[in-house]
């Protein structure tokens, strides 16, 4: 089993000390979410909550991820980071390749890239992307990533995308894992046709056993049963040793949490608090797993 220490909504002058905190606490990874903006009003409903809307405000700190996982690499030697998820929908791939390239780079092959739609019309419009027809354009962008980072002299040309002969330099210095996100149907078919894992949402345990015993039927299917695969999980409601067990018994591989979350502490609470509740979690729960 793999602890991943989510550092969603937090400051971002905290993410430093987190890092370091994390990584000698036992951590094996950081996740990064990602919010390009936050928009007064949206034309889709948030499909992680009940009634749709939105856990943050337009005052909550996001990061740009891969900016976020340089910095922190940058103070740490061994603890890996991952977005969780990168919305690819808004994004030209050729331009986060170079992007991602430069992070695999700067942390010595210490990233992956988990992947998502996105949900939010505004986020694709006014970034230049268009909503309709998402789920394949997607499909096309993660073929472009693939491509271009696994080195060399490349050209693609596609429905979506199209360019000549191209390489990017220094190809990454380990072969960069991809995580798809999403609990639809579609999301999981693309995760088991172009990923090395899958990363949840929010989900309760009952609801996670279902969907990664759906994931593992689909593997079967395509001959991808005996595969590495990563089941990164947010569930809700499992905690402490007993439910992380669990959690490991239905086929989690890497749990991603907030230790100070059960110790009270908010978002904003005190840098020095959250690095108690790491600490402690550390001693608690990934030295007795």
């Amino acid at each position: 089993m793999k602890f991943t220490l989510s550092v969603a909504m937090n400051p971002l002058e905290h993410f430093a000390d987190l890092a370091r905190t994390a990584e000698e606490c036992g951590f094996s990874s950081i996740a990064l979410p990602d919010s390009l903006f936050y928009s007064e009003t949206v034309s889709a409903d948030y499909p992680y909550t009940p009634d749709g809307s939105r856990f943050w405000t337009e005052e909550t700190p996001w990061s740009d991820p891969l900016v976020a996982a340089a910095a922190m690499g940058a103070v740490t030697s061994e603890i890996e980071f991952y977005t969780s998820v990168l919305k690819l929908g808004s994004r030209n791939p050729v331009l986060l390749a170079r992007q991602v390239n430069s992070v695999a780079a700067l942390t010595g092959g210490r990233f992956g890239l988990g992947l998502g739609v996105g949900w939010s019309p505004e986020e694709f419009e006014w970034c230049g992307a268009p909503y309709e027809r998402r789920g394949k354009r997607v499909d096309e962008a993660i073929d472009v990533l693939r491509l271009i980072l696994d080195g060399g002299m490349v050209e693609y040309h596609g429905e979506f995308f199209d360019f000549g002969k191209l390489r990017m330099s220094p190809t990454p210095p380990k072969r960069v894992p991809f995580y798809i996100g999403g609990h639809t149907d579609v999301a999981l078919r693309r995760a088991v046709r172009v990923a090395d894992g899958w990363s949840s949402a929010m989900m309760k345990f009952d609801d996670l056993r279902e969907t990664i015993e759906r994931l593992r039927a689909l593997l079967a299917e395509n001959g991808r049963a005996d595969d590495p695969f990563e089941y990164q999980a947010v569930c809700i409601d499992k905690f402490g040793l007993d439910g992380y067990r669990a959690q490991a018994e239905i086929g989690v591989t890497d749990i991603i949490t907030m230790p100070w979350v059960f110790d009270g502490i908010g978002f904003d609470g005190e840098l020095a608090a959250k690095k108690d509740s790491i600490k402690k979690f550390g001693d608690e729960i990934i030295a007795r797993f």
